[in-house]
């Protein structure tokens, strides 16, 4: 398939295909996807409105950015920074291997899934992970209305840094948090604790851990006070 195909295009289904070009898909709406391979996904499906892709691979960068209503179920995505920008995702049983994933969106919901990327989801508001395995370096900060239900936060650390409406429910070891800013928070074991009172109102943020290994209450001295 050629590069930058499927521009403006309106209701339009592809299965069992295999899709070898970047810049497929922009500003195109009503897609279904099934058992579709993107070998090389580079900037592809932007700008794009309604949205269902189903028991598929992607491979490339910047997949998804800015788009809306999005459904996703058995997909595998590798590479950075899918979804950038979008709004109105729902994912079940999916797994993503993406640095940067799910930045700067709106409404995301995530079941039964996969996610392995430092940087996951800054600057979003309102995601749920329910039932998820996810592995982030610095993952998971500057959020609004962060939902967790049984989930695993592996090898994660200086998380939920002023993210405000917490609603955290972890079941495994978390190796540190960093100055959240509202909110619940219940997790077996946090190795370190951060929570500056010059940045943060640590009153704001209820924290139910039966084992914390250690506590800092300074942090980062270039950094703005949050309420």
């Amino acid at each position: 398939m050629s590069r930058s195909g499927i521009w403006y295009t309106k209701n339009i289904s592809i299965k069992n295909s295999a899709l070898q070009a970047p810049k497929l898909f922009r500003r195109t709406s009503h897609i279904i996807l099934d058992n579709v391979h993107f070998a090389n996904a580079e900037e592809t499906m932007w700008t794009c409105n309604d949205i269902k892709i189903t028991n598929s691979q992607i491979n490339g960068n910047y997949f998804g950015k800015d788009s809306q209503n999005i459904y996703l179920d058995h997909v595998s995505v590798v590479e950075n920074y899918v979804f950038d920008g979008a709004e109105n995702i729902e994912v079940h049983n999916s797994t993503f291997i993406s640095k940067d994933a799910f930045w700067n969106c709106d409404n995301v919901t995530i079941y039964d899934s996969i996610i392995d990327g430092e940087y996951l989801a800054w600057n979003t508001n309102n995601i749920t992970l329910i039932n998820c395995k996810i592995e982030s370096d610095q993952g998971l900060n500057y959020i609004d209305h962060l939902e967790i239900k049984n989930g695993s936060l592996i090898h994660t650390d200086l998380a939920f840094e002023y993210v405000s409406n917490l609603d955290v429910e972890l079941n495994t070891k978390m190796d540190s948090i960093k100055n959240p800013i509202s909110g619940k928070i219940t997790v077996p074991e946090i190795g370190t604790l951060i929570i500056d009172p010059d940045k943060v109102d640590p009153s704001k943020t209820e924290l139910d851990c039966p084992k914390i290994g250690t506590k800092i209450v300074h942090s980062d001295t270039n950094q703005t006070p949050k309420d």
